[in-house]
């Protein structure tokens, strides 16, 4: 596989599009009514600094598929290559009929940035979330990393403007019910230090479970924070928004977060706060209560809740029902933390599946993860199970898993 880096194209950089590199897969019979066909071809993406544009990178270019997972249940997840990205999940309602829970789009150059800039379902890294200005120190150094801004101009997000959701994953390997992608990050990629590898390995469960290992090693210090960004539409209707859907978080406290959405580094108590989801309530209760909070996060939630579980990925962190579909979501995870980001700046401009627009509040995301801004915080009070900071002997592991059930 050749790595795909964020380079620096000139003005005169080449912007054809897709090379033809392998046979376009049959068309499989699938749940979810997409075409493995239209996710066949060979991309790889750049971004222009003197533009400020994405663009192909066609010198490195690499093979892109759609991978179906199903189980015994008649489950089916639906994942592609190109970011690692979660395309569609096909549950049971309770009426036994197969909705899709995931938002997403139906062609693979959707989801490519010149066309839409998107996280869709996407495996999230070098490092998932904020940090600060773009900069952190490496510890026992005095080496300060200096990132681009690509979150507005104020901070790093999601691994840079070519982070791990535009880089082609190989295939390690594809079995019926499980997919493993791996990720090769040089040293420098995206200015941040360090080779990494990394793999993600999904696996569909006979109890209709989506279990998601991170796993990951560098040659030399860095940080590594890597998470899925699955919207989820438990309704099984994306023109429904998830107000209704009912939500609750295993979590006493939260991490504030300012007008540019970086945690303050306080950790405070839901209790008292429209951030109070320890008995479950509707996503959607407290949006026009006027709490400067979710008014600054774009009328809903882009927050940190700082879980009770501490690392037990046997324990709950979060569950989410639909009474309109039935559907329920169990979230459990070994990180500290899970970022809840209610899809506040979808706008009815960017046509998903089966040509419905995604409008604000089309679905939730729920996001396991260090705090945000950890390089920076990790040693303020509250913050200390948030160490993002990987070395070549200690190596990286996170652990998610989404569990489907249905209440009828």
């Amino acid at each position: 596989m050749k790595t795909l880096k964020s380079v620096l194209l000139g003005s005169a950089a080449s912007v054809a599009l897709l090379c033809a590199c392998n046979s376009v897969q049959e068309n499989a019979q699938l749940k979810s009514g997409l075409n493995p066909a239209d996710f066949d071809t060979c991309i790889a993406v750049a971004y222009n600094y003197d533009s400020q544009k994405f663009v192909p990178d066609t010198a490195n270019a690499d093979s892109v598929k759609l991978y179906t997972l199903t189980n015994s249940s008649g489950m089916e997840v639906s994942i592609t290559n190109f970011g690692g990205r979660i395309v569609s999940i096909m549950v049971p309602n309770k009426e036994d009929k197969y909705v899709d829970v995931a938002c997403g789009f139906d062609k693979i150059e959707n989801y490519f940035p010149w066309n839409y800039e998107t996280d869709f379902g996407c495996s999230v890294g070098r490092y998932a979330n904020r940090i600060n200005g773009g900069e952190f120190i490496i510890p026992e150094t005095t080496d300060t990393i200096r990132l681009d801004k690509n979150n507005n101009g104020f901070h790093s997000l999601h691994g840079g403007y070519t982070g791990w959701q535009y880089k082609v994953y190989d295939v390690v390997e594809s079995t019926p019910n499980a997919l493993t992608l791996k990720a090769v990050s040089e040293d420098g990629d995206n200015k941040f230090p360090g080779k990494v590898e990394a793999t993600v390995n999904f696996e569909l469960t006979e109890d209709n479970a989506i279990a998601i290992s991170y796993d990951a090693t560098t040659d030399k210090p860095t940080i590594i924070n890597m998470t899925n960004h699955t919207y989820f539409n438990l309704s099984g209707d994306f023109n429904n928004t998830i107000e209704e859907s009912v939500l609750q978080v295993n979590a006493d406290f939260y991490t504030p977060a300012d007008s540019t959405y970086m945690p303050t580094g306080e950790v405070r108590a839901v209790e008292g706060t429209v951030f109070d989801f320890r008995t479950p309530k509707a996503i959607g209760t407290d949006f026009q209560k006027g709490d400067a909070e979710i008014i600054a996060a774009g009328g809903g939630y882009d927050h940190n809740w700082c879980l009770n579980t501490k690392g037990d990925q046997e324990k709950v962190c979060a569950t989410m029902t639909d009474l309109r579909s039935g559907i329920k979501l169990e979230m459990y995870t070994n990180e500290p933390g899970v970022q809840c980001y209610t899809a506040n700046f979808q706008d009815g401009t960017r046509p998903g599946k089966g040509g419905i627009m995604y409008e604000k509040h089309c679905a939730i995301c729920l996001e396991s993860q260090k705090y945000p801004d950890s390089p920076n915080k990790c040693n303020l009070t509250g913050w200390e199970n948030s160490n993002p900071f990987v070395t070549p002997e200690k190596p990286y592991h996170s652990y998610c898993k989404y569990k489907f059930s249905v209440i009828k």
